[in-house]
């Protein structure tokens, strides 16, 4: 498999630095750009400068939930059609269902192996086929 995902912008929002360092060295691997934010708050900062593909936000984080972020990025003109990826340690439905209703367009359970990141990718960014 030769995937193509070179020059691909993706934000990872996530208050665990844990999670935020896999995400950025399994997707610099494949040669994406990585953004990474600490909340809500410092994805929103970072997101006009940034025009991300793709976004991954954790459901759990404080001041700004992942909900709260997901609604303000969906709310957003510029960004209403970038994919976010909802990120959970909890594989629930009230969760999926209430990320469908802010506008998330995937739910990943943490922890996510290499592959279920790359194919939530592959799955809503076009230049990411093989």
């Amino acid at each position: 498999m030769d995937d193509n995902f070179e020059n691909l912008k993706i934000m990872v929002i996530d208050d665990s630095k844990t999670i935020r360092r896999t995400a950025e060295t399994l997707l610099k691997k494949v040669g994406c750009e990585v953004i990474t934010a600490t909340d809500g708050f410092d994805a929103l900062a970072k997101i006009a400068d940034s025009q991300p593909d793709i976004v991954f936000v954790d459901i759990m984080m404080p001041r700004l939930d992942g909900y709260q972020t997901c609604a303000l990025i969906k709310n957003n003109s510029a960004f209403q059609k970038t994919p976010v990826i909802m990120l959970s340690s909890k594989d629930g439905l009230f969760d999926k269902a209430k990320g469908r209703i802010v506008g998330s367009d995937q739910y990943l359970t943490k922890p996510f192996s290499k592959d279920e990141l790359l194919n939530t990718i592959r799955q809503y960014v076009p230049t990411a086929e093989q």
